[in-house]
């Protein structure tokens, strides 16, 4: 299935390859992966918390990927709610990482209780760049 922003004949002009294929996102599925961002350096904001870690050289993933792990507890409420808080968040992530995120770095988002589900959903984006720019440290 071709993503909708993909040409119709299939071929993109240069210059002009749809944005559902050119992003190096990768979700997190290991519990050790989980832990070594856990370990390294968070950033709390109003909707989420978001932990951050540089990849080693040593780890068996191309170094251009920005991989990513969502999370939420159970005291975000029952399985709807933290569903509903988690697909927030990785449509917050795919709008934000491609752009602010690093290469070769690993995040995890997790929900915060009834604040990641009901924040509007432009302020949601804000609270991830924020949380990225202090995370590397950028200024503006």
């Amino acid at each position: 299935m071709t993503p909708p922003e993909a040409p119709e004949d299939g071929i993109a002009a240069q210059g002009d390859t749809p944005p559902a294929v050119s992003v190096c996102l990768e979700v997190l599925k290991t519990r050790s992966d989980f832990l070594r961002a856990a370990r390294a350096r968070r950033q709390g904001t109003q909707a989420m918390m978001v932990q951050a870690r540089r990849r080693t050289d040593t780890e068996d993933v191309p170094a251009h990927v920005i991989r990513v792990g969502f999370t939420c507890s159970k005291k975000v409420g029952n399985a709807v709610a933290r569903n509903r808080a988690k697909r927030r968040l990785r449509e917050v992530a795919r709008l934000i990482l491609p752009t602010h995120g690093k290469p070769g770095w690993d995040y995890v988002l997790i929900g915060r209780k009834d604040a990641t589900a009901a924040r509007p959903f432009d302020q949601l984006q804000g609270d991830l760049r924020y949380a990225l720019k202090k995370l590397h440290g950028t200024k503006g």
